[in-house]
């Protein structure tokens, strides 16, 4: 149903347009942060126009969605609007029977909504599909441009961010392949089940460039709330994330010191007793905490569901230690006080741990997740009775943090429910460059948590340090956005 009116001149409409079956209701269920209408993988699910309101400002002006019935069967449609002297006025005059014939109803209902309620026109295509290889394409932009109004083309089902150079030349074949039709204003990526926040923003801004002078300044306020927006839940995140990394430096689990040696099996340098009993204690609060701060950005960015939790012991690798240990028992055990990872390696060739799988990340694979955990940890000896997380642990732990983020922040609800996935290999690359910016108030940050400083007085430096390598990974990811 159509959103109650506003006062006059207090709004602006964006009609979502495209062939039949492109993604035009999981874009709008992804912008919207709702499931609305129907999406399956059929022709003309969507059959009548539905007004969404994207943003009401306090003020009742409001930024309108309409989504739309999908063009069908363009070529009889353009060939009969070329024999009309008047063309939209002839699609809008005809009937059409919504059963019998239901690519033209639909059609027409799209020209209608266009005509009577668009400011500006978002047309959906399949990046997938090359130019060329969609000819209905430039039919339906014969239609648009006798309606006139400016139309913004979209770029659906792009997956996950790539690279940057490989997307804008995606958007310049399209961008070239429109030219001979001026109604085109721009040409963006923006995919239903994939897109960033980020990109949200950069098309309300280009819909306030492209709207005719005097309606601009309304649409730069939308383009103001929606950042605003965007931006608060953003900095929630970076505080659970570092609210999780604050609590995981700073947890300890305290032994028995006169007991201590006596729960060592040194014949083979596996942990038992108390140690192993501490051990597994760390690992719990670990897989717990990593599971709530996940869903939280879930439920945070308007997804519905929740990451699953797959849990198994860890590696000895990833602990610290009391040095109240006799020396003799550190030489016994070998290789892995000295820091050596040989024993990790046998762990995971045997299937190891699955530490998260989905519940660190949504995602990464299981063992995939377990060796990015553990890789590189080292076997330290602590300064008081507590085993804790050694440094190489910690280091991961926030890397697979910023990882998270990126996941719950792509995830587009067109997906529907959260699903647990693999991230593209990209993202961890730009991550660890930006973590390795972050490295000393990393190792800061533990060697406080090792000197008794509690998980609050650690977690405003964990959030800053989080914040700065989110907004440079964004950055990169999207260059020219604009948004932080």
């Amino acid at each position: 149903m159509p959103a109650p009116d506003s006062p006059g001149g207090s709004a602006i409409t964006l009609s979502l347009i495209s062939h039949t079956n492109v993604g035009k209701t999981t874009l709008a269920r992804t912008l919207l942060r709702e499931d609305v209408g129907d999406a399956h993988d059929q022709a003309h699910v969507t059959d009548a126009n539905t007004c969404y309101d994207l943003i009401r400002l306090p003020g009742g002006e409001v930024l309108r969605l309409w989504d739309t019935p999908g063009f069908g069967d363009t070529a009889r449609l353009v060939k009969r609007l070329k024999q009309s002297e008047s063309p939209v006025g002839w699609i809008l005059g005809q009937v059409w029977d919504r059963l019998a014939d239901r690519p033209l109803w639909c059609s027409q209902q799209a020209v209608r909504n266009v005509r009577e309620e668009a400011d500006v026109v978002l047309y959906l295509v399949n990046a997938a599909d090359q130019p060329e290889a969609a000819p209905y394409v430039a039919m339906e932009m014969e239609v648009l441009a006798w309606i006139g109004k400016p139309v913004i083309l979209l770029l659906n089902q792009t997956g996950l961010a790539g690279d940057p150079r490989r997307e804008e030349a995606e958007e310049a074949r399209w961008r070239e392949h429109l030219q001979p039709f001026p109604v085109v204003k721009a040409v963006l990526g923006l995919d239903a089940f994939a897109r960033c926040w980020v990109q949200e923003n950069e098309l309300l801004r280009v819909v306030a460039d492209v709207l005719p002078k005097a309606e601009r300044p309304l649409a730069e306020k939308f383009d103001a709330a929606w950042r605003e927006r965007n931006l608060g839940d953003f900095a929630t995140s970076m505080d659970v994330l570092a609210g999780q990394l604050a609590a995981s430096a700073s947890d300890r689990v305290l032994v028995d010191k006169e007991t201590l040696a006596q729960k060592l099996w040194i014949g083979r340098g596996r942990l038992k007793g108390e140690l192993k009993r501490a051990r597994a204690t760390l690992s719990q609060r670990l897989a717990e905490r990593t599971r709530a701060a996940t869903n939280t950005l879930i439920t945070l960015h308007g997804i519905e569901g929740s990451t699953a939790r797959e849990f198994a012991d860890v590696s000895h690798e990833s602990f610290g230690e009391p040095k109240q240990v006799h020396e003799s028992i550190w030489s016994a055990l070998g290789g892995a006080a000295a820091g050596a990872t040989g024993g990790l390696a046998a762990d995971l060739a045997h299937g190891g741990m699955t530490f998260g799988g989905g519940a660190v990340l949504g995602g990464l694979g299981g063992g995939a997740g377990a060796y990015f955990l553990a890789k590189g940890l080292n076997l330290t000896r602590g300064k008081d009775q507590g085993v804790y997380w050694t440094l190489g642990h910690f280091r991961q732990q926030a890397r697979l943090a910023l990882l998270c983020y990126l996941a719950v922040a792509h995830f587009g609800r067109g997906r529907g429910a959260w699903q647990d996935g693999e991230p593209p290999e990209h993202w961890a690359a730009e991550v660890d460059a930006e973590l390795a910016k972050a490295d000393a108030v990393i190792e800061k940050t533990w060697k406080r948590s090792t000197e008794g400083a509690p998980a609050d007085a650690l977690r405003e430096d964990l959030r800053q340090a989080l914040e700065k390598a989110a907004r440079a990974v964004l950055r990169r990811l999207y260059p020219g956005t604009g948004v932080f």
